[in-house]
């Protein structure tokens, strides 16, 4: 995503938690990096801090940060780990946004755009991943809260599906303690059964090119929605509660109860 913004003749800043040899690459092609680990508060702030002198008005943040981490059932993990996971995977990412939303452009065209990245269990229980997928649900809803109250703000969230990164090394590590998901992580490395990288840059350069009335509040999938497509778009516009979190059956009414 840096290489191809920054191609374009954008200015990109991105954040790290460790050093790698990518990251010599990034910094030589002009790309500006500063550390910032989301489990500690602390370095958020800095990071902030130094993000607010080199942008003085940014256009589109992304926060694809997440780990699985702790694996479990919540009974048997450790708390203060648990307790971690919630810190990297949600209230660390927005506290990133809080301290940045002051410095939003609010002159773009189509305004300021803010994309997460969920994760699955909106639709199951994902067993031994509490702390991961409670985080993740947490943004979706985070994000229709952020674009109710912010009105000149672009805030959406997206699911990029299977995508071979390094997250999946926790499920590799944790064995039995992922229960049918390590099962089937190693299916998807066997088939090699993979979420393109390409589509989940297409899908973000088309949600930062929507206006808030599509996009706004609401949860994407890159891999099941036709997001791109005029049928989508119209569909969007006549449904104000597609892709955001609900509960379900609320038609269901049992004769005598109450309504």
């Amino acid at each position: 995503m840096a290489y191809r913004w920054m191609n374009r003749g954008w200015c990109v800043t991105g954040t790290y938690r460790t050093k790698t040899p990518s990251l010599k690459n990034l910094s030589d092609r002009g790309i500006r990096l500063l550390e910032c680990d989301l489990s500690n508060s602390e370095t958020v702030k800095a990071a902030c801090n130094k993000l607010r002198e080199l942008c003085i008005k940014w256009d589109f943040i992304v926060l694809c940060s997440g780990t699985q981490e702790p694996i479990g059932s919540f009974e048997t993990i450790d708390f203060d780990e648990w307790k971690n996971s919630i810190c990297v995977n949600f209230t660390n990412q927005l506290r990133f946004v809080h301290e940045l939303l002051p410095n939003r452009n609010v002159n773009n065209k189509l305004g300021p755009c803010v994309i997460f990245f969920a994760g699955g269990g909106t639709n199951n229980a994902t067993v031994n991943y509490s702390a991961y997928t409670v985080s993740k649900i947490a943004l979706i809803k985070m994000c229709e809260l952020l674009d109710a109250e912010i009105p000149d703000t672009r805030f959406t969230i997206l699911g990029p599906g299977w995508v071979k990164t390094k997250i999946h090394e926790s499920t590799m590590k944790a064995g039995v303690n992922a229960g049918d998901n390590l099962k089937r992580t190693m299916d998807k490395y066997s088939r090699n059964e993979f979420t393109p990288m390409q589509d989940v840059l297409d899908c973000c350069d088309w949600l930062i090119q929507s206006p808030r009335e599509i996009i706004g509040g609401r949860n994407f999938s890159v891999a099941f929605d036709g997001w791109g497509t005029d049928a989508l778009r119209d569909k969007l516009i006549s449904e104000p509660g597609m892709y955001k979190l609900r509960r379900y059956g609320n038609n269901f009414v049992i004769q005598g109860g109450k309504r």
